[in-house]
């Protein structure tokens, strides 16, 4: 174990996702088999049926053929902070991990399981490619910059206007008019707004329904403490959304939606409207895309505090983290990392996967339209609000998913907040 790292922490996240003992019983698998003094070792979220999976294993393909250098993967999913975190317990961690910015990967640098980047983004020559306001997302408290801001995402509202059209409505852009093709949509036999009440989707589209009552000040505060109750705005939010709830503007039982399920429908035309954010909108059909336009949640009719509907911005997607083991093999690293903001890396990104992508650039790919259409929204047309992830435990996400599904089902203002709040008690 290499000094600066806290065992005491690192143990204790481990031990919180309950499988600290069997990972760490094998940890000699927690390594590429092909990994070795000479390769450098990443460790990427990227992969299976995440957007831009296929793209990223070709460019690493491609990087290796070109350099003739070696670059051994280790890929998981949403256990990747855990596996990386008992891999460095054992001191095998990979050089790199490529994962998103939230929940426990938040206290990784702190810890000392990662480096800062600082000097590396400026020394590599790429502080100029990356979009200033990645690099601040990514920026702690201390002004410590976590990991190199790599990919990033919009959080859309997707309008099938076909489907609103046979309604005889438009795009709705208060509540008022949102509840007003709910009702127009729902005579036609149409879904109105579909969403995953029963996992993070959900959740997302409940705090940015908050969010439209609360200041970006306000927000940061409730979502940090979980306390609704000491916030009028917030109560305000709440109260909003079981307005709009009981109005019928989502659609039967969507408390037992998934994030999954909700494309689904949409897709099928089984429901008009669904939030859903620019990586998912990627795996929209054309012959769907060409009848879909993209905007932002209505606005609050009245007593909110947005000027346009509001889209949840962040670029907190995947970032490109050096381990304290990736100190050993700088050399190896910085080719790599620069190789990855290139354009021509970049391009193919957006191009063959759809995905946002935190380097700037004017590319735009025609071939995934709705998240062209996303990253083009600007100021006049949609309100930015936070992705409250930053600002969330990880010990409360579960419970808050929990309190998030019994705010779509009937329960009441009182009774939703009382669970919201309850969530927090786990952190």
């Amino acid at each position: 174990m290499t000094d600066g790292i806290s065992r005491r922490t690192l143990l204790a996240a481990a031990l919180s996702g309950g499988i600290v003992t069997p990972l760490l019983a094998g940890c000699g698998a927690l390594v590429p088999a092909s990994s070795g003094p000479s390769a450098l070792t990443v460790h990427t979220q990227i992969s299976g049926a995440v957007a831009g999976a296929q793209t990223f294993s070709d460019v690493v393909a491609a990087y290796q053929r070109d350099t003739a250098r070696k670059v051994a993967l280790l890929k998981n999913g949403s256990d990747l902070p855990i596996v990386f975190e008992t891999s460095t317990l054992a001191g095998k961690e990979a050089d790199v991990a490529i994962v998103n910015m939230m929940g426990r990967t938040l206290a990784w640098t702190p810890e000392g399981a990662t480096v800062p980047v600082g000097d590396y983004v400026d020394d590599w020559g790429l502080r100029d490619l990356i979009i200033p306001e990645a690099l601040q997302e990514w920026t702690d408290e201390e002004g410590r910059l976590r990991a190199f801001p790599f990919t990033r995402t919009n959080w859309p509202v997707s309008f099938n206007t076909r489907l609103l059209e046979e309604a005889g409505v438009g795009i709705p852009t208060t509540s008022d008019e949102l509840i007003a093709a709910a009702d127009a949509l729902r005579s036609q036999g149409i879904g109105p707004v579909t969403v995953g009440g029963s996992d993070w989707s959900g959740q997302k589209m409940f705090l940015q329904i908050l969010q439209g009552f609360l200041t970006q000040d306000e927000a940061r505060t409730v979502f940090s403490t979980g306390k609704i109750s000491e916030s009028p705005g917030a109560i305000a939010g709440v109260e909003h959304f079981v307005e709009l709830r009981d109005a019928g503007v989502f659609v039967d039982n969507v408390q037992g939606y998934t994030s999954d399920s909700e494309l689904t429908q949409f897709n099928t035309r089984k429901a008009a409207i669904v939030p859903a954010m620019s990586s998912a909108l990627a795996l929209v059909p054309a012959e769907r895309a060409a009848e879909v336009t993209v905007g932002g949640w209505p606005r609050p009719s009245s007593g909110g505090v947005l000027d346009h509907p509001s889209v949840i911005k962040s670029y907190n997607g995947h970032g490109i983290w050096i381990s304290r083991n990736g100190l050993e093999k700088l050399d190896l690293i910085k080719p790599f990392v620069q190789h990855l903001y290139s354009e021509q890396v970049t391009d193919r990104f957006i191009l063959e996967s759809g995905r946002d992508m935190s380097r700037v650039t004017d590319t735009v790919s025609t071939d995934f339209p709705l998240v062209a259409q996303a990253s083009q929204l600007t100021d006049t047309e949609v309100s930015a609000v936070m992705l409250p992830d930053l600002l969330i435990p990880d010990a409360v996400f579960e419970p808050m998913i929990q309190a998030t599904a019994l705010a779509y089902g009937s329960a009441s203002a009182e009774r939703i907040i009382d669970a919201f709040e309850h969530s927090y008690q786990a952190a």
